[in-house]
């Protein structure tokens, strides 16, 4: 019995009236006090192959929530198919001065500008090493140090203190609250970071997939370009998407506050850029959806766009700890109902619709 899912709907009342940045660490502690269950049994159709990793489910905990590493067991408990920690910097990092975490609650949606509050890799890499006898797939999403003189050599360096720790390492050059950052996605400097990690790995005792994650907000030949450098099996996986610095139609007034925007108004932009990387990349490379996934339609019409995979973490905000059964059950009912033997016979059947009509044209 997860008493995390059990003791949520008390608890509700009291994390919405608090601020959001406290509520969370609230969240963590109660998460770190009830302790490590056994995920709850899934139908078996439902298990995923990608990037030589067998997942339980194809619904994995975006990064972000669990920053440092303090709850990924907890988080499996809840039906996760696979968690992912960080984003972690080599140093340890205070991040973005408070207020700097904002729920959206008539939008179902959050705004953050965090800018990679984190312990450090050296308080990550310590819990990893001491969970590491439980399983359970468990990735590390690593950036950068606001004031490195190197950024790469700050991702070539989370690569080697992880590639040992993890299941697979999220190289995140898309976050838009660290300032510069997002020009590491440009293709040349893209194509000398990805060269460098990979020079990084091939050294490695161990070689865990590598993932590159993306920005929504990109055009279309920045797409075709990251497609390109990362094909050949450059990158292992790419995931689409990261938060949005646009604004689309808000009621809230908190829609002025700056930072990244996810949540419910992410999920057209961020399953649009996906239909058109799954395009571009003709399903060569495992896409994780990510960005408005809220219930089982959304998480479904993010496979028929072209992901192997699919990451949540704001509507959990919004609808507890009970949404990862909820959409795992609706996945499963709409896989028997489409008479498919696998969700891989779902990836990106609806790609290239979407790619040229938007969503409306599926």
């Amino acid at each position: 019995m997860n008493l995390a899912r059990l003791g949520f709907p008390l608890l509700r009342p009291l994390l919405q009236r608090l601020e959001a940045e406290r509520a969370h660490r609230l969240t963590i502690g109660l998460l770190a006090g009830f302790g490590s269950t056994s995920p709850p049994p899934r139908n078996p159709r439902l298990g995923v192959e990608a990037f030589g990793l067998s997942f339980a489910n194809p619904l994995g905990l975006a990064a972000g929530f669990d920053k440092n590493a303090e709850v990924p067991d907890a988080m499996l408990g809840l039906g996760f198919g696979f968690v992912e920690v960080g984003t972690a910097t080599p140093r340890p990092q205070a991040g973005n001065p408070r207020p700097r975490l904002f729920r959206l609650t008539e939008d179902r949606a959050v705004i953050n500008r965090m800018g990679f509050n984190n312990e450090g890799h050296g308080a990550v890499a310590a819990r990893l090493a001491r969970r590491r006898a439980r399983g359970g797939i468990v990735g590390v999403n690593i950036g950068a140090n606001k004031d490195a003189a190197d950024r790469i050599g700050d991702y070539v360096q989370g690569i080697a203190r992880f590639a040992g720790l993890s299941s697979f390492i999220t190289v995140n050059i898309s976050s838009p609250n660290t300032p510069g950052l997002r020009a590491l996605q440009s293709r040349t400097e893209l194509v000398t970071l990805l060269d460098r990690l990979n020079g990084t790995r091939a050294g490695a005792s161990a070689r865990p997939p590598m993932l590159l994650k993306i920005a929504p907000d990109l055009r279309d030949d920045e797409l075709a370009d990251i497609a390109e450098a990362c094909g050949g099996g450059v990158v292992d996986g790419i995931i689409v998407s990261n938060t949005t610095i646009s604004r689309p139609s808000l009621r809230s007034p908190l829609a002025r506050e700056q930072g990244g925007l996810s949540g419910r108004p992410l999920f057209e932009l961020s399953t649009l850029q996906l239909a058109r990387m799954y395009r571009l990349t003709q399903g060569r490379i495992p896409l994780v959806g990510a960005g408005g996934i809220s219930d089982a339609g959304t998480a479904w019409r993010k496979l028929r766009a072209g992901a192997t995979l699919l990451q949540l973490y704001s509507a959990l905000v919004f609808e507890g700890p009970g949404l990862v059964g909820e959409i795992l059950d609706g996945l499963s009912r709409r896989l028997a109902e489409s008479g498919k033997g696998s969700l891989a016979e779902m990836t990106g059947v609806d790609a290239e619709a979407i790619a040229h009509q938007g969503l409306s044209g599926t």
